[in-house]
Order: C-alpha cells, then structure tokens, then sequence
C-alpha cells in the first residue's frame, strides 16, 4: 500500500477537482460537470468526449442519487482507456539499453539516476552514461547523482559529440557483460529540428552495436505542464519511437489526468512516476492504483 499512498498524496491537487460527487446523483447537470472538471485535470477535450459519451451510454445502470454509483463508473471508464498498456519496462534481453530523453527542466538527469538506483538494488550491474555534453554543469550534475547512487558513470569531456559518447559507452557495456546502461541525453526545446537529429543519431548508434537497442526509449515529461507536456509527447514520439513515458513532479502542482490523454491519444503508457528529490522516489505505474489515487475523496 505505500506505493498507492504516496501516488494518492501526489494527486491531492486533482482530488479536489472530483468533489462533485459528493451527495448528487446522475443529471445533464453533472455531466456538464465532469466535463469540465475533465478538462480542468489536464485530461483534454478528445479524450474527455470519449469518457463523458462512455458515462452517458452507461448511465442507466445509476441508481437515482447514488453518487457512489456514479464515482466508480468513472473510474471504471477510465480504468478501461488505461488499463491495455504495456506498463512494464523491457528487460527480456540483456544488455539492456535505455535512453533517457525530454526537453529541458523536466528531471532526465534525476530520472536516469533513480532509475540506476533501482537495477543496483534488483542485483542488476549498471552503467550510467552522460551523453549531455553540451553542458558542463549536466555531466556534474549526473557524476554526483551517480556517487549518491552508487552506479559508475561513463563520461568524457565537455563538447564531445553525443553520438561518440554513447559508442564508446556502449563499446565498454559489451566487454564488461554489463546487464543495463541508461543515456541520460540532452534537452533543449523538442521543437528545436537540432536536438530531434542528434537524439535520431543517437539511436541509431545504438542499433549499430548492441541487438533491439535502444530497448527503451523513455520520455520524461514534467507532470506540472499539461498539454505542452501532451506536445512534446507527439514530437517525440512521432520522431524516436517512444516506448514509454516517466511522468516526473507529480507530487508538485500537477493534476494528472495528462496521463489519461497522453495514452489514450498517443498509445504511450506511463512506465514510471517520479515523486520527490530522493533517489527512491521513483514508482513503478499502475493504472489501477493511479484511478483510485485520482479519484480518492479522502
């Protein structure tokens, strides 16, 4: 339960949106309100339209003033748009490539860090790579995030080519028998043509050296920005074959029903949710627990 008690504390912001259930029944009232408080949660009119058509075919089975009713219907619908995603991260085959990427601000370095965390503590051997070359302060940045976590950090100096970074990273992950290595890249704006094409390079080198990689290519998306997150969501998917998303500050002032949208439009399940600075504030997503955390009224 700590997993479902941490998530329903970072959705305390959307929680309050769903009060309406409170003491109502089913009426065109209501479901003018919940489409808007749909769309207030960052759920978006498309799949908004969806839900609230799905709620008002099945409405009939509402027992007049039965809110309870009402409220697990809701979840129940929404439940169904999640519930078909391939939530799991890929490590059938080993070595195991993950790249890490998003626009700027969003918490990749942090991300990667948690991430490597995680397969040290499952016994897995790691390989952190600083493939942000662009900056000086990202290479510190992920090198002390690295020695919090106990990982090795392959890097090399300030304005090597990407692309060169990750060939010999992933050079050393075939000598060495490691069993995961994890590309923190780097951001800039996913509108800016430059960054797409390095990340595609990137890529490809991947491809080139070790079999199915990258195996995943995870998003990282800043939960506080909503459909912008949505629009980078697009961009690189449609550019780098994204296989999953981590959803990053949720326990800031987001709403989460981004999450609903995102998967629903695009097809990119949340594989990851980020809460907290704290190298184990990282959680595996689950549709289930992120209904009743939404729609929690306590």
């Amino acid at each position: 339960m700590e997993v479902f008690d941490r998530l329903k504390r970072a959705l305390i912001p959307t929680k309050g949106l769903f009060s309406i259930f409170v003491n109502k029944g089913i009426s065109q009232r209501l479901i003018s309100e919940v489409e808007e408080r749909l769309i207030l949660a960052d759920v978006g009119i498309d799949t908004t339209s969806k839900i609230i058509d799905r709620l008002k075919d099945i409405q009939h089975k509402i027992t007049p003033g039965n809110e309870q009713q009402v409220l697990d219907l809701l979840k129940h619908i929404v439940y169904e748009i999640l519930r078909d995603g391939n939530f799991h991260l890929n490590l059938s085959q080993l070595p195991c490539v993950i790249m890490i990427i998003g626009v700027n601000g969003v918490g990749k370095t942090l991300t990667a860090a948690k991430l490597s965390k995680r397969f040290k503590d499952q016994g897995m051997s790691v390989l952190l790579v600083a493939s942000d070359t662009f900056r000086a302060s990202a290479i510190t940045q992920l090198s002390l995030l690295a020695e919090r976590a106990g990982v090795p950090l392959f890097k090399q100096k300030e304005g090597q080519d990407p692309s060169s970074v990750v060939y010999d990273a992933l050079s050393l992950v075939n000598k060495r028998d490691i069993d995961v290595a994890i590309i923190d890249t780097s951001g800039r704006s996913h509108t800016n043509f430059n960054l797409i094409k390095e990340l595609q390079k990137m890529r490809k080198v991947c491809e080139r050296l070790i079999d199915g990689a990258p195996h995943e290519v995870l998003l990282v998306l800043d939960a506080t920005t909503g459909q912008n997150a949505f629009s980078q969501a697009k961009v690189f998917r449609d550019n780098l074959k994204v296989t999953g998303l981590s959803l990053a500050k949720l326990d800031s002032s987001s709403k989460g029903g981004i999450v609903i949208a995102i998967f629903s439009e695009l097809g990119i399940p949340v594989k990851l949710v980020g809460v907290g600075e704290g190298l184990d504030g990282l959680l595996t997503f689950s549709p289930r627990q992120f209904v009743e955390a939404l729609f929690d009224q306590t």
